[in-house]
């Protein structure tokens, strides 16, 4: 035995919650509603399917915003792993009995020892200390400035290479040579 499905309206007219007089007068209510809306050619606003809309369209700004988030974060990490990549291929080797050289990292002290001619490289901008995972790395100026491209806060000391073979053009004082054992 299969039941018959009924509609709304005859299933409020079975259970008695609406009268056959409230039935005629919403069945008439709507058959003048789409009659004049034929004659006048008024379109029928139907607010669901403009509610339907504007959260789909919602949704789809939601989902370009998750994109591009992803999409950012997915850079970030290929960043990081190229940066790793070039600080584990160009790594200089540190001297455990060299001389300590200090640096600042985030307001804070730290000392690496390295070679003399290492310190000579540092000081003079030919190598750089980086950080990456809160250990740090000797690389090379140009491996450097590499890594400075893609994340420079992982830069921690770099020292830029000065022009002090031509002094500039307007310095009054260029021609008077400053003694090495000047006492201030």
């Amino acid at each position: 035995m299969s039941k018959q499905k009924l509609s709304l309206q005859e299933q409020l007219l079975k259970s008695g919650l609406a009268t056959n007089a409230q039935a005629k007068a919403v069945k008439s209510d709507k058959r003048k509603q789409t009659q004049q809306q034929r004659k006048n050619n008024v379109a029928v606003v139907d607010e669901a399917k403009e509610l339907a809309l504007k959260a789909q369209a919602e949704k789809v700004e939601r989902d370009r915003e998750l994109n591009q988030l992803r999409k950012q974060q997915e850079a970030q990490k290929e960043l990081l792993a190229q940066v790793r990549q070039l600080i584990a291929l160009h790594r200089q080797a540190l001297d455990p009995d060299g001389a300590a050289y200090n640096f600042t990292d985030q307001q804070k002290v730290k000392t690496l020892y390295v070679s003399a001619k290492i310190r000579e490289q540092l000081v003079n901008g030919r190598v750089a200390i980086v950080k990456l995972d809160d250990s740090y790395a000797i690389v090379a100026a140009e491996v450097a400035e590499k890594i400075q491209a893609r994340l420079p806060e992982c830069v921690i000391v770099f020292n830029q290479q000065a022009n002090t073979d031509n002094p500039q053009a307007d310095d009054p004082y260029a021609a008077f040579q400053v003694p090495d054992d000047l006492m201030w």
